[in-house]
C-alpha cells in the first residue's frame, strides 16, 4: 500500500477511534447524535427533539472533551518519544529517561503538598508547575552531560538523564511518604488521570502542542541525516550540537506540558515511533505526524478501558498503558535483538 493511502488510512481511523470514545460509557450515545450536538454547538444548527438533555450533557461537557485532550497528550507524548529516540539513536530513550516525568512529578508534588497557588494562574499553578520542573530537570541533565562530554554523546545525555531522574524520584518518595493526607493524591497523579478535565484544558494544552510539532516536524531534514551518524551529519553542514539542544528541549517541552495537565502517563512515547516507523517507514516527515496519529489514538482507547472497566469507578490511565505498552515494548524489543 502506498504511503499516502496509509495516511489517509491513520486520519480516517484516528476519527474513528475519537468517535468511539466520544459514543461508548456507561451510557451508549450512538454516531448521529454526536454529529448533531457538535453541528448544534459549533454552529448553532437545530438540535432534533429526539435527543435527550442528558446526552448534550454527556456528549458536549464530558466525553468529547475528555477525548480530545486524551488525543492531544496521547500525540505529544508520542511525538516526544519519536524524537528523542531519533535524536539519542536509542530505542529505550524517552523522557521517562531524560528525567522529564520525574521533574514534573517532583513540581506538582511541592503544589499539592504546599497547596500554594499563583494568583494570575490560579487553577493552572499545577500544570505550569509540572511543565517548569520538567523542562528545568531536562536543561540540568543535558547540560550536566555537556560539562562531562563535551561532544555531547548520546550515551552520555541518556546516563546523566538517568542519574538525575532516579535523583530526583528519591526526593519525591521521600515528599510522598511525609505527606500524610496528600499521599493518595500524590499517587493517584502519578499514574495519569484525565478525570474531571474540561475545555479549558484543551484551550491551553494544544497551541502548545501543535506549535511544538510543527517546530519539531521542521528539522525533519536534519534528524534524516543524523540517523545515519553525528560525523557524517556534521561534515553535511548540521549543527549537531546545536540541533540536540532544541530537538531535546521541545520533545520535552511537549511531555512536560502533557504530563503537567494529567499526570505521568507511560509507555506512549516508547511503543507509539516503534510502531509508526514499521508501519510508515523512518523519514521524520511522516513519522512525527503518523506518531501524534497514532498516540493520540491509543490514548483514546486506553482511556476508554480505564472509565468503562471497572464502571462507575475507574482506573488510573497510566495503568492500562503500562499493561498494555509494557508486553509490546517487550516484543518489539526482543524481535528486534533476534534480526540483528
Amino acid at each position: 500500500m502506498k504511503i499516502s493511502i496509509k495516511v489517509i488510512v491513520y486520519y480516517l481511523l484516528g476519527v474513528l477511534v475519537l468517535l468511539i470514545g466520544v459514543a461508548l460509557g456507561s451510557i451508549y450515545v450512538p454516531p448521529g447524535d454526536i454529529a448533531a450536538i457538535v453541528s448544534n454547538k459549533l454552529f448553532s444548527t437545530e438540535l432534533p427533539s429526539s435527543i435527550p438533555d442528558v446526552f448534550v450533557s454527556i456528549v458536549w461537557d464530558l466525553r468529547l472533551p475528555r477525548a480530545i485532550l486524551a488525543f492531544i497528550v496521547g500525540g505529544a507524548l508520542a511525538v516526544s518519544g519519536a524524537v528523542m529516540q531519533s535524536v539519542l539513536k536509542n530505542p529505550l530513550a524517552s523522557s521517562y529517561t531524560l528525567g522529564v516525568s520525574s521533574g514534573a512529578s517532583l513540581g506538582a508534588a511541592f503544589i499539592i503538598v504546599t497547596g500554594f497557588s499563583i494568583p494570575f494562574l490560579k487553577m493552572f499553578t499545577l500544570p505550569a508547575a509540572g511543565l517548569s520542573c520538567g523542562l528545568l530537570t531536562v536543561f540540568l541533565a543535558v547540560k550536566f552531560a555537556s560539562k562531562m562530554d563535551k561532544n555531547l554523546e548520546n550515551n552520555t545525555i541518556i546516563l546523566t538523564g538517568m542519574v538525575f531522574s532516579l535523583f530526583v524520584n528519591a526526593i519525591l518518595t521521600l515528599i510522598t511518604s511525609m505527606s500524610g493526607d496528600h499521599i493518595k493524591q500524590l499517587t493517584f497523579w502519578q499514574m495519569g488521570s484525565f478525570a474531571l478535565k474540561d475545555w479549558s484544558s484543551i484551550f491551553i494544552l494544544f497551541p502548545i502542542v501543535l506549535a511544538g510539532v510543527i517546530i519539531i516536524a521542521f528539522y525533519s531534514k536534519e534528524m534524516d541525516i543524523m540517523t545515519f551518524g553525528e560525523e557524517q551529519a556534521f561534515t553535511m553542514g548540521v549543527d549537531v550540537f546545536k540541533i540536540k539542544w532544541i530537538l531535546l528541549g521541545l520533545s520535552a517541552a511537549l511531555t512536560g506540558s502533557a504530563i503537567s495537565f494529567t499526570g505521568v502517563i507511560g509507555f506512549i512515547d516508547l511503543v507509539a515511533p516503534h510502531v509508526v516507523r514499521k508501519i510508515f517507514g523512518s523519514a521524520h516527515k511522516v513519522v512525527i505526524p503518523m506518531s501524534w496519529i497514532f498516540g493520540g489514538s491509543f490514548m483514546v482507547i486506553c482511556d476508554l478501558i480505564a472509565r468503562t472497566i471497572i464502571s462507575p469507578s475507574e482506573l488510573p490511565v497510566g495503568s492500562i498503558t503500562a499493561l498494555i505498552g509494557a508486553p509490546f515494548f517487550a516484543y518489539v524489543y526482543f524481535s528486534k535483538r533476534k534480526e540483528l
